[in-house]
């Protein structure tokens, strides 16, 4: 039964418009519809239950009727108070989005230690308290999306008992951990968001010659933004991350795996200056990495140019030093590159003229020299994407180039930090789970999904 998309504010859902043996989808979503969320009154084999996208302000008191529901939407709604345990006894649920409400109290753990569940979206709402640090052997999740709420604490090890998780997003919480590296052992790990906590440390050792075995093989979107990462990016780490070094057949979808009734996607948000690209699933051509407003430093590792299918890379707001790798001229996939308020010397490479599709450019606030390339794309950019580089000369900047032959370094204190977000995630009910490859964009003014903790 479907009456989705429409106006309606109330409907008499009694017994009788529920009928109870026939009834396998119910899709009330994108309605006006308040008050408590009905369910049907009597068991019924492989239920979806959509009742997103309204204004219900009430769960059902019981969960006991829902025993072979298998996707259950509460999404963007109205819905306060803590989440009953009893949520559990729905023990046959895939996928459970309770995403955009204003629930608080604790997770019930039993959701973490749900042997079914593959989708857990409880993004957007109050949650608070620490992780289950318990999780069975036999995890079947494939997405945990919490960003945006209060969880604290360090994440449970055991996290890595859920060998099929492809989207792991703690994003916009206030984690206090080390680096999760043992989360690299996830062969199926695409996404990874831990930005805007209080995680620190160094994620790599620079001591180790060879990759870990804990490396982030298959992972296309890591996002550490707004943390207290401290130490080098070191090469054995970036080695690690063989997903970014591949150019991927855009005609190949990587997983596309539905559930049992219905089907779940992920959406992708990747920001900045206030704009919002959404790209939904997530796509084998998109691939990002955001290490920015952390306190990274020396160098940036040559091996940065291996990543050569790399689509967004953000440095931005650290302490790296020494000049920008030449080698970032091979990755002619950049679209947006941010090396910004850091400390970085000499020239731009004329190497960064390669980057064909790059679209948004900024090196401001660093210790460049000499002339700023001209051709390619560098002739597009504004003066703001090389300001506070004193050494700088030549068009966009009004500063005019007297020789090239003996450019001085300039003097002065690292610059103030600025804060240019690059990226942010969520996730999303619709059909057709998973990754592929097509990209589906559109642009939107969101900037309540681009949070930063530390000014």
């Amino acid at each position: 039964m479907n009456i989705s998309h429409n106006n309606f504010s109330s409907l008499e859902l009694s017994s009788h418009f529920l009928p109870n043996k026939q009834l396998q989808t119910l899709d009330l979503s994108v309605n006006n519809l308040q008050g408590k969320i009905p369910v049907p009154g009597h068991p019924i084999n492989r239920q979806l239950l959509d009742y997103s996208n309204n204004i219900f302000s009430s769960i059902p008191d019981n969960f006991s009727h829902l025993t072979q529901t298998v996707y259950l939407s509460f999404a963007r709604n109205k819905l306060s108070g803590q989440l009953p345990d009893t949520i559990c006894t729905a023990r046959m649920l895939e996928v459970l989005d309770l995403s955009n409400n204003n629930f608080s109290g604790p997770i019930p753990p039993c959701l973490i230690e749900d042997l079914h569940l593959s989708i857990l979206n409880l993004r957007e709402n109050s949650f608070e308290g620490t992780l289950p640090f318990v999780i069975k052997d036999r995890c079947s999740l494939q997405t945990v999306d919490l960003n945006g709420n209060k969880i604290e604490g360090p994440l449970p090890r055991s996290l890595s008992h859920c060998s099929e998780l492809e989207v792991i997003d703690f994003g916009n919480n206030h984690i206090i951990d080390k680096f999760p590296s043992w989360l690299g052992k996830l062969s199926s790990l695409r996404v990874l968001v831990l930005r805007s906590n209080q995680f620190y440390g160094a994620i790599c050792d620079p001591l180790q010659e060879q990759k870990s075995e804990e490396s982030f093989t298959s992972s296309q979107i890591i996002d550490l933004a707004s943390n207290n990462f401290s130490g080098v990016l070191c090469q054995n780490w970036i080695d690690g991350l063989i997903v970014m070094m591949t150019k991927h057949d855009t005609d190949k979808v990587i997983r596309g795996e539905h559930l049992s009734r219905g089907s779940y996607q992920n959406i992708v948000l990747i920001a900045y200056k206030g704009m919002c690209m959404a790209f939904e699933k997530i796509w084998t051509t998109l691939t990002v990495i955001d290490f920015s407003n952390n306190y990274f430093h020396g160098r940036i590792s040559d091996a940065v140019g291996k990543l050569v299918s790399l689509h967004v890379l953000n440095l931005s707001n650290n302490s790296f030093t020494g000049k920008i790798p030449n080698q970032i001229g091979r990755m002619t996939d950049l679209e947006s590159l941010d090396q910004s308020s850091n400390q970085l010397s000499g020239q731009i490479p004329q190497e960064l003229t390669n980057l064909t599709f790059l679209g948004t450019l900024n090196l401001s606030s660093n210790k460049l020299v000499n002339r700023i390339p001209e051709s390619h794309q560098f002739a597009t950019f504004q003066s703001s994407s090389f300001e506070g580089n004193e050494g700088l000369c030549g068009a966009p900047l009004l500063q005019e180039c007297k020789s090239l032959d003996s450019p001085s370094e300039p003097n002065g204190s690292k610059p103030s930090k600025q804060i240019d977000f690059i990226s942010c995630l969520f996730s999303g009910t619709g059909f057709g789970i998973g990754f592929a490859t097509t990209v589906l964009i559109k642009w939107v003014h969101i900037r309540k999904w681009c949070k930063f903790v530390r000014t």
